[in-house]
């Protein structure tokens, strides 16, 4: 373990912690002012940086500042001998692990920074894990079986189907196949069935000539062209029209299709890949899906397993949605907290893996700090009471939608002992905050980028209410059903 650096003008100070911290077996190094220490930073770098805020020459506000720009995972807790409340709030804001009011109790203090310097090399054992991540993570057992799949049918083009709840990730584990596959130098396209009006369906699929309907004005290449040579991902092929199976079944059959209104038959050497979250073998019993396309699909079936079933593979998820949302956000990626952390690995997740990135991005803009503490987590996961997704009757029981956990309003800020209560800010600051950052960071398109995080927000909301039923969710928005699937296909929200 690296040395805890204290930078403090007061020799006392600094005597005291040393004591302590030798105490239990922590190797310190001293300063006397902000100088140094940046100095220092050339040859070396810290575990913990503990700093005062006042000093002469400087101040640890604007240490913090610096020292974020070039270790943004270093924990640094600011002390002070003013217990004020902007001090707190500065400091907090600035990315600081937490804020020790003087004069102090030296076992909290010791305790704090023990706290400090094991979120620190829990960070640096995740930054190793995560070092050239692959594509999908998963360490538990069931997510390994799906990998040694993957690996096996790396130089195979035979037809898979991906079943999983929705939101498990059924379109990653088609990107790596495809990724895998002799195919990797084709196209990737994806198309989710359940998204597209029945009567779009069919033109989509096999695209349309000129003046084949009204409305056609053009010839249309549909999906199986445009995937010529790689692979096309059928997304939710158990909501499939009968018609259209039966087209579909010709297909894989005969390896041929007809655009819509057109007479020329069109060959077509495309791998196909299906996923959905309903039961096929149900659906064939009640009628709803041919047998026959049912054989011709489930030729090898891979088996997703959902969050809840796979909770080791939280905390992984969890920093690498935190990562990727800082980045998208341009601001500097947040920590969780051991205790935070395992109230996630002890939700139910229904939403499953998208629900998890949906608050990883929540927290990114609503957590009040640096460090994500238990007290920062939406009340669903605090009171530990799982999300239900009910589905209506007549429905099948896997969750169709992914509810997401995410409220707009954010939680309060919380301020350490002895400072004033603070008032909560509204979600409109927090907006504000992020546009500013992303302003800050060189971001050209920051009013498209939010507005796309907005709309995503609320449509998953709308959905979570009305149980995935779109057209009852365009209705509580008070737009159009076209409107909603074109924003869910635009945002990416589809599995």
């Amino acid at each position: 373990m690296k040395p805890i650096w204290v930078v403090d003008d007061d020799a006392s100070i600094r005597f005291v912690l040393e004591k302590a911290l030798h105490k239990v077996g922590m190797e310190v190094r001293s300063f006397s002012n902000p100088r140094d220490v940046l100095s220092a930073f050339a040859d070396a770098c810290p575990q913990v940086l503990i700093s005062d805020i006042r000093m002469p020459g400087g101040n640890g506000i604007d240490l913090l500042q610096q020292i974020r720009q070039s270790h943004p995972n270093l924990p640094v807790i600011i002390m002070t001998a003013y217990s004020d409340l902007d001090s707190a709030v500065a400091s907090l804001q600035g990315g600081a692990f937490d804020y020790l009011s003087k004069p102090f109790d030296v076992d909290k203090a010791v305790e704090l920074i023990q706290r400090a310097v094991d979120e620190s090399l829990r960070e640096e054992q995740a930054e190793e894990a995560q070092h050239d991540a692959p594509e999908l993570l998963g360490q538990a057992p069931a997510m390994q079986d799906v990998f040694r799949a993957i690996g096996r049918l790396a130089h195979s083009q035979v037809t898979v189907l991906i079943t999983g709840e929705s939101g498990s990730g059924k379109e990653l584990v088609a990107r790596a196949l495809h990724k895998h596959s002799p195919r990797s130098g084709g196209p990737f396209v994806a198309i989710n069935t359940a998204a597209i009006p029945k009567d779009l369906l069919e033109s989509e699929l096999f695209g349309h000539e000129r003046g084949a309907f009204t409305g056609a004005q053009t010839m249309r290449r549909g999906r199986f062209e445009q995937a010529e040579g790689g692979t096309l991902f059928l997304d939710e092929i158990g909501d499939m029209p009968l018609e259209l199976q039966t087209r579909l079944l010709r297909v894989l059959s005969d390896g041929q299709y007809y655009r819509v209104g057109g007479h020329a038959a069109i060959k077509t050497h495309v791998r196909v890949i299906a996923a959905t979250h309903q039961n096929l073998e149900q659906r064939v019993a009640q009628g709803l899906f041919r047998e026959d396309l049912f054989h011709r699909l489930n030729v090898i079936r891979l088996r997703l397993p959902p969050l809840r079933e796979r909770s080791e593979d939280i905390a992984p998820l969890t920093r690498h949605f935190l990562q990727r949302s800082a980045q998208e956000l341009g601001v500097e990626p947040k920590r969780i907290s051991a205790d935070a952390l395992k109230a996630l690995q002890a939700f139910a997740f229904p939403g499953n893996v998208r629900q998890l990135e949906n608050l990883c991005q929540w927290m990114t803009v609503m957590a009040p700090a640096q460090v994500i503490q238990f007290k920062d987590l939406p009340e669903e996961l605090r009171s530990g009471t799982p999300l239900t997704v009910a589905t209506s009757a007549g429905q099948d029981a896997p969750p169709v939608v992914a509810a997401t956990v995410a409220p707009l309003a954010p939680q309060p800020l919380t301020t350490p002992p002895l400072a004033a209560p603070a008032e909560a800010p509204s979600w409109e600051q927090g907006v504000e905050q992020v546009a500013s950052g992303l302003m800050r960071s060189g971001e050209a398109d920051v009013m498209h980028l939010l507005t796309q995080r907005f709309e995503r927000a609320v449509i998953a909301a709308a959905l979570a209410q009305t149980h995935g039923r779109r057209i009852e969710a365009a209705q509580k928005l008070g737009i159009g059903r076209n409107t909603i699937t074109r924003k869910i296909q635009e945002l990416g929200m589809e599995d």
